[in-house]
């Protein structure tokens, strides 16, 4: 094979008329998914994904590293979210159709980003829903605690957290509240049992969802629609009588400081804090099953955004004010803050809303990832059996199954912290490339799309001075900003992510004063890219492995088979 037509085989891409052809005969076939899905359930599903972990979990984490300060770092990490979002918005406009950033990658960027982007989207839904499976289990074990039927310890702990526990036995945390928790740990590593020499320690309530959830989605889009929505009542129902009650037990002075450790503080809450936003691109995944796709998703995702944003921001105010930062570091945050203010009723109802309401995010992370599999199988590039489509439930039967599989796997050997971190750099890059897909696209290009200039469309803003301005300013206050962002001194391989963010501000700030670049989507790839950068190198090599054994399979198995033509 020539470097030529090995080069154009990489790249070979889809154009939009092709997809809509595609779907078209697959209507007709009958071998499409069941188109039942309005505003008011895509809103819905937005909803679930996101008001999920963020706020019954991951919230007191991030509040306990930055202070109240937290309120502010979900505002702006929405607000690169927005970015995003309206990139996606445009593309689900433009190409009403399943899968997602992947599919928006094989038409503007060619196959094997294409291929990256699909991989990377399966490690986001897969241990992402672990995180999800997590955060579930250790709010079931309360409620279970409270009606006096407690588990075993080695049966609600993953055996990844005990095994590092006995690994760092030795070592003297300064902090005693991560010394105790070690302790703990250990004390359950020991009594738990034992078979052919190996410890028995399972995260049981966390596999059990997994199950139940899987056997939801696969008998129909229907049933979960029905779930879902009426999840996301009960729980949009409960986190606002949470801000209201909670509002009049705040003492402003738990606000002071507001920053208590500093930016540096703030930015460890990255990846909790963007962790929490990740569900939105999985209203895109259900493209096929949508009744109007190219009305209905622009407008549920920036829906979705719009009012998960003000809930997080309100309650991130709100917790912060009745209690101390410091005592935030827990998995049940919102449980915690009325136990202090003994509001134990509401304690009780908050347990109970959070088992509901991560059950929704975890439906909706379990209906995104067969729907990526699916659309890769119909392209070749993993095997056809997961394109087949139930002949009575109309959903990717096959590809639900080994989703819950592979959620299962990191909920058995990995802990919360580790895949929320991998999950969120998943996603960022994903979103990276779909807001450098749309800087790709002319709308006024025909080739890249289908002549209706009625669907959604990302507003043009000239970004000439704002994004040079932008860099000129990070320029000037990077002597000011944490150790790790200064790259003109004492360089370490933890300087990494950030000078690699620092070249593509450079590059992309030349390129849009040439070629007047839409300040929107420039941003998108820079906000994304800088929070990137603040999830740590260790996870920048993590992602680099993942990523380097998707080349191998795609070179494997997906470069042969593809069938795209050349």
């Amino acid at each position: 094979m020539s470097q030529s037509s090995l080069w154009d085989r990489l790249f070979r891409k889809k154009s939009i008329q092709q997809l809509h052809d595609e779907s078209s005969q697959r209507d007709v076939d009958g071998h499409s998914l069941k188109r039942s899905l309005g505003l008011v359930d895509l809103t819905c599903f937005g909803i679930a994904a996101v008001v999920g972990a963020g706020i019954f979990s991951t919230l007191g984490k991030a509040a306990a590293d930055g202070g109240p300060a937290v309120a502010i770092l979900f505002l702006l990490t929405a607000i690169a979210c927005l970015f995003s979002a309206l990139c996606y918005s445009e593309f689900a406009s433009r190409i009403p159709v399943s899968g997602s950033a992947y599919t928006y990658s094989y038409v503007v960027f060619g196959e094997l980003v294409a291929w990256l982007i699909g991989w990377n989207l399966l490690m986001e839904y897969a241990i992402g829903n672990s995180v999800v499976a997590f955060s579930w289990s250790d709010y079931f074990s309360n409620l279970l605690n409270g009606f006096g039927m407690p588990l075993p310890d080695w049966l609600q702990t993953d055996y990844y957290s005990c095994a590092e526990a006995l690994r760092n036995q030795n070592l003297l945390e300064e902090d005693a509240a991560k010394q105790a928790a070690r302790s703990k740990l250990i004390e359950i590593w020991n009594g738990a049992p034992e078979l052919a020499g190996l410890r028995i320690i399972l995260d049981l309530p966390a596999l059990m969802l997994n199950f139940i959830v899987t056997f939801l989605v696969y008998v129909g889009i229907q049933e979960s629609k029905i779930v879902s929505n009426a999840m996301v009542a009960l729980k949009l129902s409960v986190v606002i009588g949470v801000i209201l009650i909670g509002a009049f037990y705040v003492k402003p002075d738990n606000w002071v400081p507001f920053a208590p450790n500093g930016a540096t503080g703030v930015l460890l809450g990255i990846s909790s804090v963007f962790f929490t936003y990740i569900g939105f691109d999985a209203i895109s995944t259900t493209a096929e099953e949508c009744k109007n796709p190219k009305r209905d998703l622009p407008r549920a995702t920036m829906l979705t955004l719009g009012i998960c944003t003000c809930l997080y921001v309100a309650l991130s105010f709100v917790i912060t004010g009745m209690v101390s930062y410091k005592e935030l570091r827990v998995d049940d945050p919102l449980a915690i803050v009325f136990s202090k203010n003994n509001l134990n009723w509401l304690s009780g109802v908050v347990s109970l809303s959070a088992v509901v309401a991560m059950a929704s995010v975890f439906l909706v992370f379990q209906l995104g990832q067969p729907r990526i599999f699916l659309s890769m199988a119909r392209d070749g590039l993993i095997p056809k059996r997961f394109a087949s489509i139930h002949p009575r439930f109309k959903t990717p039967s096959f590809a639900t199954i080994i989703t819950g599989i592979a959620v299962a796997l990191p909920t058995l050997f990995l802990n919360s912290q580790l895949v929320t971190d991998l999950s969120s750099l998943g996603t960022l890059f994903a979103f990276v490339l779909v807001s450098g897909g749309i800087l790709a696209i002319s709308p006024n290009d025909k080739s890249h799309g289908d002549g209706d200039k009625s669907g959604f469309r990302v507003p043009y803003i000239n970004g000439q001075y704002i994004v040079t301005g932008l860099f000129v300013t990070y320029n000037g206050f990077m002597r000011s900003m944490p150790s790790n962002h200064d790259l003109t001194r004492d360089w370490s391989w933890e300087k990494f992510p950030y000078l690699t963010f620092y070249l593509v501000f450079l590059v992309m700030s030349i390129l849009t004063w040439r070629k007047q670049w839409s300040v929107i989507p420039v941003l998108g790839v820079i906000t994304n890219l800088y929070l990137i950068a603040g999830i740590g190198h260790w996870n920048w090599l993590r992602f680099g492995v993942w990523c380097a054994i998707g080349l191998v399979v795609y070179y494997l198995y997906g470069l042969r088979r593809s069938r795209v033509a050349s």
